[in-house]
C-alpha cells in the first residue's frame, strides 16, 4: 500500500493576514509528505467559489515541482471544457519536464454549475467539449511533427505543440469515476483512475473489482496503484476526542452533502468513508481497503496539518510499508 495527498490550498485573507500564507502553509505540508515518503499529490481546482480555493493548480504545481524531490504531482481535475486544449498541452508538457517527468494529468468534464456559468460555457457541453479536447491533447502529445484538428469546437492547421512532455507519450491520464459505465470507460480509455472520498468502502470495492474486470477484458495490464482513493484522515489518540471527531465529519457533510446525495451514510457512525478513529482502527479501516485492492489511498487533510501527517506516517504507514516513516 502507498500513500499520497488529495486536495488543495485554501487562501485566508482577513484582516492582518495575506492570501499568500494560505499556499505558504500548504507548500510547507507538501514539502513535508515528500520528506516523509508519500508519493502522490492531486491538487483540486475550482473556480468563483468565494472560498480562497486553488484556481491555477498547474501554477502551484510548477512551484512545488521545485521544493519536492520524488513526490507525484496531479491535477484533480484539470476542467477541459473551459480550456484551450492546445494550451493546456503546452502547460502540463511544461510542468513535466520542470517536475523531472512527475506529472500525473488528471481531467474532468466538470459538475459545477455555477462554474460553467462564470465561464459562459453550457453546462450541457461539457461531454462534447471534453471528448473533443482529450483527442486534441492525445494527438498534441504523440503526432510526430506538425497536426491539424477540425472539430465541432476547435480548428488548428499545421501546428505543433511545444514542449513535448519528459514521460512518453504523455503523462500518466487520471479520469474521476463513480458510475459503472464510467468506471469501464476509464479502463477502456487508457485512463488511471481518481475515486472519490465520500463513497463507502464497499462502493470503492466494487468500482476497483469492475474497472480491473474491464482492463482484463480488453487486455490492458493492470496494477492496483493505477486507481487512487481519496480518504479523509481523522486520527484520534483517546475516546475524549471522537465526539469532535464525529462532530467534524458532520460539518463535512453538510458542506458536499448536496454533492454526495446518495454517497453519504446515514448516520456517521456508520460512515466507513473517512479514516476516523484510534490508529489501529485506521490500520484496520486499511487492511479492509487493501485486501479488496484498494492500494494507493490518498489523504485528504483539510486543515492540511503537517502535525497530523507526522502522526499518521509514525503511527499507521510503519504497518504497510517499510518506508521510513518516523517524523523526527
Amino acid at each position: 500500500m502507498q500513500f499520497g495527498l488529495f486536495g488543495g490550498a485554501r487562501t485566508k485573507r482577513s484582516v492582518g493576514i495575506e492570501d499568500s500564507q494560505g499556499y505558504e502553509s500548504f507548500i510547507d505540508y507538501v514539502i513535508e509528505a515528500d520528506r516523509l515518503g508519500l508519493k502522490q499529490l492531486f491538487l483540486v481546482e475550482h473556480h468563483f467559489t468565494g472560498q480562497g480555493q486553488v484556481s491555477a493548480s498547474m501554477t502551484l504545481l510548477a512551484y512545488l515541482a521545485a521544493r519536492t524531490r520524488t513526490i507525484r504531482l496531479g491535477t484533480a481535475v484539470v476542467v477541459l471544457p473551459w480550456h484551450n486544449p492546445a494550451l493546456i498541452a503546452e502547460q502540463a508538457a511544461t510542468l513535466d519536464l520542470l517536475s523531472g517527468g512527475r506529472v500525473d494529468f488528471g481531467v474532468g468534464k466538470g459538475y459545477r454549475q455555477a462554474e460553467f456559468d462564470g465561464f459562459c460555457i453550457p453546462i450541457g457541453e461539457a461531454t462534447e467539449r471534453f471528448d473533443e479536447a482529450m483527442e486534441i491533447i492525445r494527438k498534441a502529445w504523440t503526432s510526430e511533427g506538425r497536426f491539424s484538428h477540425h472539430g465541432k469546437r476547435w480548428h488548428y492547421d499545421n501546428i505543433v505543440v511545444e514542449p513535448e512532455p519528459l514521460q512518453r507519450p504523455h503523462p500518466p491520464l487520471w479520469l474521476a469515476a463513480g458510475s459503472p459505465d464510467s468506471v469501464r470507460r476509464a479502463a477502456r480509455e487508457g485512463y488511471n483512475m481518481l475515486l472519490d472520498q465520500l463513497a463507502q468502502t464497499d462502493q470503492i470495492l466494487r468500482r476497483i473489482a469492475i474497472f480491473r474486470e474491464e482492463c482484463e477484458k480488453i487486455g490492458r495490464p493492470y496494477n492496483s496503484n493505477m486507481v487512487a482513493t481519496s480518504r479523509a484522515l481523522q486520527m484520534i489518540h483517546d475516546e475524549g476526542e471522537r465526539a469532535a471527531a464525529y462532530e467534524t465529519r458532520k460539518r463535512v457533510i453538510s458542506v458536499i452533502g448536496d454533492l454526495a446525495r446518495d454517497k453519504l451514510a446515514d448516520r456517521v457512525e456508520d460512515d466507513t468513508a473517512p479514516l476516523l478513529g484510534t490508529p489501529q482502527e485506521i490500520i484496520a479501516r486499511l487492511k479492509e481497503l487493501e485486501a479488496g485492492g484498494a492500494t494507493n489511498i490518498l489523504l485528504v487533510d483539510p486543515n492540511a496539518s503537517v502535525a497530523n501527517l507526522r502522526a499518521f506516517a509514525r503511527e499507521v504507514m510503519p504497518a504497510f510499508t517499510p518506508q521510513r516513516a518516523a517524523a523526527e
